[in-house]
C-alpha cells in the first residue's frame, strides 16, 4: 500500500535558489530521479514543478535537492498515533501516510506510539494526515505541544483502565466455560450454559478484534487482531449452529462437538498479554514533561528604574536583566552581570560539585542557583536555550524508529494468509475428491485447520517468557521498562558510560586528610570555618569530621575563588588553595607538600588549611569510583565487549578513572550533545550500543542508544528516558541483565518452536493428508486439545526461566 500509480504535478518550495546557474543545477539533479517524468525550477516562484508517478520519488527529489546544496522548504513533526494495536498495525499506519501527497518520509514508532512525518506544507498539513489514518481506523493527536503531553497521559489511563476491565471480566467468564468443556460435558444444558458464559467475551470483551480484522480486511492487510477474529470467530459461529441444529451433524453420520471453551479462552488470553503491553508502555512521555518542568515558570526582571517586576518566562526577550536568588532555577541561558554565586549545573555536566560564576560568565536554563544571588542577561530565550535543546533532542531520538520490529507480528503477517488459503483449498479439495460426506468432511476440516492454527501459543510465545525475564530483573534489582531492550541487550557489544554516578559515587567525598599536628582544637577550627563556608567542597569535609565540635569563629571572610580566612582567639586561619597560602607567606611542611603533589597527580582536588604561619594539614577531595565498578568493567571486557568512558569533567581526571579501572578508550569534557552523537558514531559503525548514566545530561545519549540503562540514584529524566534501571546503582548488574537477556531470547525462540510446532505437523493433519491412507480424520476437539497443549508448553517454558541462574 506504500506506492500506487498516479500521474500529479508536486511543487517543492526552494530555498538558496538565486541565479539561472542554480536552477540548471537543480533540473539536471532532478533528471537523475527515477518516476519524476517532468520537472521545470521556476525561479520567480522559487519552486521545483515536478510530475511524479509515484509517492516515494517526492522523498527521493528533496533528497536529490539537498544533496546539490540547496534546501526544500518542509516541516517535520512528531504526532502520537492513537488506536494501534501491534508492530504491523504500525507498518500499516506508516504505508498509508506515506502514501499521501506531499509527504517526503514518515515513520511510525509502535514503542512510543509516534508518528515522525516530513511533509511540503504547501500539499498537505496535520488535519489531512489525520483524516488519511481515521480512514483505516486510526488516528492521529494534533494538539497543541503545551497540552499534548498532559492529554495523551489521560488517553493512555483511560485506554489502560478500559482494558483492565475487560481483561478481568473476560478471564472470569472464561473460568467456567473451561470446566464446564473440559469435565462436564455431559451435565444438562453443558452447552448453553457455555454459550450463555462465552458470548459476551467474544462479542463484546473481544468486539475490538473483530472490528480491527474488518478494517485491515478492507484494506486487504492482515495482523493478529485478523487471525484471532477469524479463529475464534468461526469457533464461535460452527459452536453455535452445533448447538442448534444437532440433528444436521447426526443425520449424516457425524458427531460434532463445540468450541465456546476455545474461542472465549483465547479473547481473554490475549487481551491479558495487550494489557501488559500497555502497562510497559505507559509512561513514554513523562522524561520530556519533567525536563520541561526544570524550566521556572515566572522570573524576576530589573527594569532600567532598577524596579523589580515578576514576569512569565514565556514573556522574557533577548537583553533583559534577571535577577536570580538563593535556591532559584535559573530561567533562560545568558551572561552574569554583576553579582556571583555557584551554581549546580549537574544537569548539563553531569559534574556533582557547583560551578562559580560571576561577571562575564554564562548561565543555562534548568541549572540551579546555590546560596549567593547574581543579576544576569538574556541572551537565549525560548526554544534557543540550552535545555530546550535537550528537550528537543530526546523526543527526536525517542521518536525515532526501533531497530527491531516484533517477531511475532512480522510471522503473523505471513501466518494469516497462509492458514487461511489452506482452509480454503481443504474445503474445495474435499467438495471435489470427497464423494457424498465431502461438504460436511470438507467444512468440518476447514474449521479445524483454523481451530489448530489459532495463534494462542503465538499470542502468548513473546509475553510470557518477557513477564518471566522481567520480574526475574525486577528481583535481582534490574527494573525493565520493555521488550525490545531485553531483546536487544544480548546484542551489545558497545557500552558507553558515564563517569561522574556511574563509575564513581557522583558526590564529592574526603578520600585523604594528612595532619602536621593533628591536635582537637585544629579540628574543631577547621570543621567551624568549613561550616560556614557556602563553597560545595565544605560539605565533604564537614561531613568527613562529622562528630567534632565547633569552635566559635569571629571575622569570617569568603576569598572568592581561593578559599576563606577566619579569626579565632585572635589567630587567623585559612582554609583553601596553595595559592590564598602563598598570597599570605604561609610555610608548608615538605611532607605535607609531597602528599598534595601526589594527590594532584591522581587529580584529586586538594584543599589546605593553615594558622597565619604555617599550614596545619592537606585534605585531598574527589569523586572515588565505587567497588562493585571495578568488577563490574572486567566482567563486561570478558564477555568480549567495548567500554568507552564519556565525561564532562577534564583530562586528567578522566585520565586517571580510566588507568585505575582499567577502561581503554575515554573521552573528557564532553557536552550532552556530543554524548549522543559518539553513541551515533558507534552505531554508524555497526555497534549494538548500551549507555549507561545516571543524569539529565546524560538523557539524550540514552534516548538515542540501542539500550539505555540509568543508575537508580540518578536523576528522574534519566530513568525516565532509559528502558533499564539498575536500582542500586551497582554496575554488576548491567552483566547480570545481559546474561538474563540472553536467557529470554532463548525461552522466546523455544516458545515460537513450540507455538509453531502444532501448526506444523497439525495443519496437514487437520486437512486430511492421512485419511487417503488410513482414514484418519482429525476430531475439531482434539485439534483444540492440541492447540491448548502448545499454549501449556509455552507457558510451563516460559516458567523454567525462573529458576534459572
Amino acid at each position: 500500500m506504500a506506492t500506487r500509480d498516479i500521474k500529479e504535478i508536486v511543487y517543492l518550495p526552494l530555498e538558496g535558489v538565486e541565479s539561472e546557474h542554480c536552477a540548471m543545477i537543480i533540473d539536471k539533479g532532478l533528471a537523475q530521479v527515477k518516476g519524476i517524468e517532468t520537472h521545470k525550477v521556476e525561479l520567480n516562484n522559487r519552486r521545483a514543478a515536478i510530475t511524479v508517478s509515484k509517492t516515494e520519488v517526492v522523498g527521493e527529489a528533496v533528497k536529490a535537492i539537498k544533496e546539490l546544496g540547496y534546501d526544500v522548504v518542509t516541516v517535520k513533526k512528531t504526532f502520537p498515533v492513537l488506536g494501534m494495536t501491534c508492530a504491523s498495525c504500525a507498518s500499516s499506519a506508516e504505508s498509508i501516510v506515506k502514501f499521501q501527497s506531499g509527504v517526503v518520509d514518515a515513520s511510525v514508532n509502535f514503542a512510543t506510539g509516534n508518528l515522525t512525518v516530513e511533509y511540503l506544507p504547501n500539499m498537505i498539513n496535520a488535519s489531512q494526515l489525520k483524516q488519511a489514518l481515521q480512514s483505516v481506523g486510526y488516528d492521529l493527536f494534533v494538539e497543541q505541544e503545551s497540552n499534548q503531553q498532559e492529554s495523551i497521559e489521560a488517553i493512555h489511563a483511560k485506554k489502560y483502565e478500559l482494558l483492565k476491565t475487560k481483561t478481568i471480566w473476560a478471564v472470569i467468564l472464561s473460568i467456567p466455560v473451561v470446566v464446564i468443556g473440559m469435565f462436564f460435558m455431559d451435565m444438562p444444558y453443558a452447552n448453553q450454559i457455555m454459550w450463555l458464559f462465552s458470548t459476551p467475551v467474544i462479542l463484546w470483551f473481544g468486539k475490538d478484534f473483530f472490528i480491527n480484522a474488518w478494517k485491515q480486511a478492507k484494506h486487504r492487510s492482515a495482523n493478529m487482531d485478523t487471525l484471532v477474529a477469524l479463529s475464534t470467530g468461526i469457533a464461535y459461529v460452527f459452536s453455535v449452529f452445533t448447538m442448534l441444529f444437532a440433528d444436521f451433524w447426526h443425520q449424516r453420520g457425524l458427531e460434532a462437538h463445540v468450541y465456546f471453551e476455545a474461542a472465549a479462552v483465547i479473547i481473554a488470553f490475549i487481551l491479558l498479554g495487550k494489557l501488559l503491553e500497555e502497562k510497559a508502555k505507559g509512561n513514554t512521555s513523562s522524561a520530556i514533561k519533567k525536563l520541561m518542568g526544570l524550566q521556572p515558570k515566572t522570573v524576576t526582571i530589573i527594569k532600567g528604574d532598577g524596579t523589580e517586576v515578576q514576569t512569565a518566562v514565556e514573556l522574557v526577550g533577548v537583553g533583559d536583566i534577571i535577577l536570580v536568588k538563593p535556591g532559584e532555577k535559573i530561567a533562560v541561558d545568558g551572561m552574569v552581570t554583576s553579582g556571583s554565586s555557584y551554581v549546580d549545573e549537574s544537569m548539563l555536566s553531569g559534574e556533582p560539585v557547583p560551578v562559580l560564576k560571576k561577571a562575564d560568565e554564562k548561565v543555562f536554563a534548568g541549572t540551579i542557583n546555590q546560596k549567593g544571588s547574581f543579576q544576569f542577561r538574556a541572551v537565549k530565550v525560548g526554544k534557543e536555550t540550552m535545555l530546550a535543546q535537550i528537550i528537543k533532542m530526546v523526543q527526536d531520538a525517542q521518536g525515532s524508529k526501533a531497530p527491531v520490529q516484533k517477531l511475532v507480528d512480522k510471522i503473523a503477517g505471513i501466518f494469516v494468509p497462509v492458514v487461511m488459503g489452506i482452509a480454503i483449498l481443504t474445503f474445495i479439495l474435499w467438495m471435489v475428491i470427497g464423494g457424498e460426506s465431502g461438504v460436511v468432511h470438507g467444512l468440518l476440516a476447514a474449521i479445524t485447520v483454523l481451530v489448530i492454527a489459532c495463534p494462542c501459543a503465538l499470542g502468548l510465545a513473546t509475553p510470557t517468557a518477557i513477564m518471566v525475564g522481567v520480574g526475574k530483573g525486577a528481583e535481582q534489582g534490574i527494573l525493565i521498562k520493555d521488550a525490545e531492550s531485553l531483546e536487544l541487550a544480548k546484542k551489545v557489544d558497545a557500552i558507553v558510560l558515564d563517569k561522574t554516578g556511574t563509575i564513581t559515587q557522583g558526590r564529592p567525598e574526603v578520600s585523604g586528610i594528612l595532619w602536621l599536628h593533628n591536635d582537637e582544637t585544629a579540628n574543631k577550627i577547621l570543621v567551624s570555618i568549613e561550616k560556614q563556608s557556602e563553597h560545595p567542597l565544605a560539605e565533604a569535609v564537614v561531613k568527613f569530621l562529622d562528630g567534632v565540635e565547633t569552635a566559635e569563629l569571629t571575622l569570617f571572610e569568603s576569598i572568592t575563588g581561593k578559599g576563606v580566612k577566619a579569626t579565632y582567639n585572635n589567630e587567623t586561619y585559612y582554609v583553601g588553595n596553595k595559592k590564598l597560602l602563598k598570597e599570605n607567606n604561609i610555610t608548608f611542611d615538605n611532607h605535607l607538600e609531597k602528599q598534595a603533589e601526589e594527590w594532584g597527580k591522581q587529580s584529586k582536588t586538594v584543599v589546605w588549611f593553615s594558622n597565619s604561619k604555617e599550614a596545619l594539614a592537606v585534605i585531598a577531595i574527589a569523586d572515588t569510583i565505587k567497588e562493585t565498578s571495578f568488577s563490574a568493567i572486567r566482567q563486561l571486557q570478558e564477555m568480549g565487549i567495548d567500554l568507552y568512558m564519556l565525561t564532562g569533567d577534564n583530562e586528567a581526571t578522566a585520565e586517571a578513572i580510566a588507568k585505575q579501572t582499567g577502561i581503554k578508550h575515554f573521552k573528557a569534557e564532553v557536552l550532552p550533545q556530543h554524548k549522543a552523537a559518539f553513541v551515533k558514531e558507534l552505531q554508524d559503525k555497526g555497534k549494538i550500543v548500551a549507555m549507561v548514566g545516571d543524569g539529565i545530561n546524560d538523557s539524550t545519549a540514552l534516548a538515542t542508544a540501542d539500550v539505555s540503562i540509568a543508575m537508580g540514584k540518578g536523576s528522574d529524566i534519566a530513568m525516565d528516558v532509559a528502558k533499564m534501571t539498575i536500582i542500586s546503582s551497582d554496575l554488576t548488574k548491567i552483566p547480570q541483565a545481559i546474561r538474563l537477556s540472553k536467557q529470554t531470547v532463548a525461552t522466546i525462540k523455544q516458545n515460537l518452536f513450540w507455538a509453531f510446532i502444532y501448526n506444523l505437523i497439525g495443519i496437514p493433519i487437520a486437512a486430511g493428508i492421512l485419511y487417503p491412507i488410513n482414514g484418519f480424520l482429525l476430531n475439531p476437539m482434539i485439534a483444540g486439545a492440541a492447540m491448548a497443549l502448545s499454549s501449556v508448553s509455552v507457558v510451563s517454558n516460559s516458567l523454567r526461566l525462573k529458576w534459572k541462574k
